[in-house]
């Protein structure tokens, strides 16, 4: 790795030409911004892309890294917000701002140039994930054929993520042994970000979905192997890998389809879908925040849709 950081040629492919004009302390200090200084690793890709883009932008204006200035960044984000989103568009000054913190305090340039831009404002009262309701939460489920270890892997995950409000990085980030035995109950260790650790009780469903799948597959003596597989091409086995987000978003889509809901749904969906369905059972935001492993109750209200069929009932009082 030395040897691609003191020559940065070497890897031009991935360096943005703005970095390697500005020299090998620049190129080592862009390589340690995104090794060293960020652990997520879907932090990482969406800032790497939020970065590449601007600086890609910067290069085709003739910018140089040191000349970039206030009014450049934000002649950038004025010229983003005509083709993306509020919150796309905050993600990229961000990730543009961490990047010139990261440069100032590496002595590559003197100042941030995106420290005072303002980016647009964005308030969300309402979260824009589908939600299904508790019936159709259920003819989900029940609609997955478990004659297969597929079936059964894919109605444990699903499960897991619904009954725990967990997030699909969360419970694909699971080993064998994050599903353990305390007392007389099954807890998981769900994977949170920033190498956090979020542990809950299993539901009595989730329970009986983990062990059918667990005693299926023969996965119970690897306890330090990926709690949901990858399937191995035709012959449908599993393997050692750990399943991936974009594998699960294909399954829950395909899954959809088949029991007759709304492809759109997404792997988020069983999150705002399970808050919702405590919330209507009687729970509390508190309650629910605290399940969920959320900072603020403020984003767990995001995904509370208990008040959607009040809102229908009073706009169906309009008689016209």
């Amino acid at each position: 790795m030395s040897a691609i950081i003191v020559k940065p040629k070497l890897v031009s492919p991935l360096l943005p030409a703005l970095i390697a004009e500005a020299g090998d302390g620049a190129a080592r200090r862009f390589f340690e911004f995104f090794t060293a200084n960020i652990r997520n690793p879907n932090t990482r890709a969406a800032y790497a892309h939020a970065v590449a883009h601007f600086l890609r932008w910067c290069e085709d204006r003739h910018f140089s890294l040191k000349s970039i200035e206030p009014i450049v960044v934000a002649a950038y984000v004025e010229q983003l917000q005509t083709t993306h989103a509020a919150p796309s568009v905050k993600q990229h000054l961000a990730a543009v701002r961490m990047l010139f913190d990261w440069l100032v305090t590496g002595q590559v340039v003197p100042v941030n140039p995106a420290a005072s831009v303002r980016g647009p404002k964005h308030v969300v009262k309402r979260g824009k994930t589908p939600v299904l309701s508790a019936e159709d939460a259920r003819k989900l489920l029940d609609s997955i054929d478990t004659t297969s270890i597929i079936g059964l892997r894919d109605r444990a995950l699903i499960a897991t993520m619904v009954f725990s409000f967990a997030r699909v990085s969360a419970v694909l980030g699971m080993k064998v042994e994050d599903y353990y035995q305390n007392g007389k109950r099954w807890w998981l260790r769900l994977h949170e970000k920033g190498g956090k650790f979020h542990e809950v009780p299993a539901h009595h469903n989730t329970e009986a979905y983990l062990d059918a799948y667990i005693e299926a597959a023969g996965i119970a003596e690897d306890p330090k192997g990926p709690l949901f597989r990858t399937v191995r091409g035709r012959s449908k086995t599993l393997t050692t890998k750990p399943l991936r987000r974009n594998n699960a978003l294909d399954m829950v889509k395909r899954r959809a389809l088949a029991a007759g809901l709304p492809a759109r749904l997404c792997n988020h969906s069983f999150r705002a879908t399970g808050i919702t369905a405590y919330l209507e059972a009687g729970g509390t935001i508190e309650k629910a925040q605290q399940i969920a492993a959320h900072e603020s109750p403020k984003t767990t209200k995001l995904y509370d849709r208990t008040s959607d069929a009040i809102t229908l009932d009073e706009i169906e009082r309009i008689a016209i």
